[in-house]
């Protein structure tokens, strides 16, 4: 058994309280790491491309950008 399928049997068993608990927590963990794994993209220069992109169509007027949003 896996370590997810584990945890997946475990969760079942949560009360409501005690998963409410559990979602708080882990809405908060898996935003630290959100925020962690986007801090290292760029500080890679990972995103430099796309934030130079972004700037570019900005300034040509381009506010919608490559996916049409804006």
């Amino acid at each position: 058994m896996t370590k997810v399928q584990l945890l997946e049997r475990e969760v079942k068993k949560l009360g409501r309280s005690e998963l409410a608990m559990f979602r708080k927590w882990f809405q908060e963990f898996d935003a630290a790491v959100w925020d962690q794994q986007f801090e290292s993209d760029v500080a890679s220069g990972k995103l430099a491309a796309l934030a130079k992109e972004a700037v570019r169509d900005y300034k040509g007027g381009n506010r919608m950008g490559r996916f049409g949003f804006g």
